[in-house]
């Protein structure tokens, strides 16, 4: 099987399968996604979603939480990972969107990776999600399903892993991807022990060995 024909059939698979893919964090503005975006490294989804209704009830817009201190918005998500630096990295970005974006979130990957917080993973989610850009965030369900399947080869980094990636799936279908790639790897191709038995693209999956 050519690298291009794996592509396709897990492509045509998860377009049947999951025609509907999208995020697990909980938001109603851009603002909101990207402060959840942002508490989400290296914590999950569900814990951010326990986190973000409270801290967004008191600091709703980027004005807001850019008049709060490190200390007081600590208070509200010390029961994440790292709490003292993200913290530090909302208000941060709060400040830069208020100050220099007017608080309208840029579409654009460079103009958002300049916000404290926000890494090339982050601004990806973010043109994706918020303004359907085809951009490919790569977390560590998206760099250890596409190399279990095969759809990476020799991958070392995020990036690299993301450049094999956009040039074998078409533009329009790059952000639902991410999603397809996150969840599958979230529940199905889970990092100890994947489902190999009951993974519907186990015949494409480079991995997967039938007993």
């Amino acid at each position: 099987m050519t690298k291009k024909e794996r592509f396709d059939n897990v492509i045509e698979y998860f377009k049947k399968e999951r025609p509907v893919a999208e995020t697990e964090l909980d938001y109603n503005t851009p603002f909101e996604l990207l402060v959840a975006v942002i508490l989400s490294a290296q914590c999950t989804d569900k814990r951010v979603n326990l986190l973000t209704p409270a801290l967004l009830e008191r600091f709703p817009t980027a004005y807001e939480m850019a008049q709060a201190s490190s200390d007081e918005v600590y208070t509200y998500i010390k029961s994440c990972s790292y709490p003292n630096n993200k913290a530090k990295h909302l208000v941060g970005m709060a400040k830069m969107l208020t100050k220099d974006f007017n608080e309208q979130i840029p579409d654009d990957i460079n103009e958002l990776q300049k916000l404290p917080g926000v890494g090339r993973k982050t601004a990806n989610v973010i043109a994706s999600v918020v303004f359907d850009k085809p951009a490919l965030a790569v977390d560590t369900h998206v760099f250890r399903v596409s190399k279990r399947i095969g759809l990476t080869t020799n991958a070392k980094t995020p990036l690299e892993t993301e450049k094999q990636l956009v040039k074998y799936i078409p533009e329009e279908l790059i952000p639902i991807a991410h999603h397809w790639l996150i969840l599958h790897g979230r529940y199905v191709c889970i990092a100890r022990k994947p489902k190999c038995e009951s993974c519907g693209i186990a015949e494409f999956c480079k991995f997967y060995t039938p007993k």
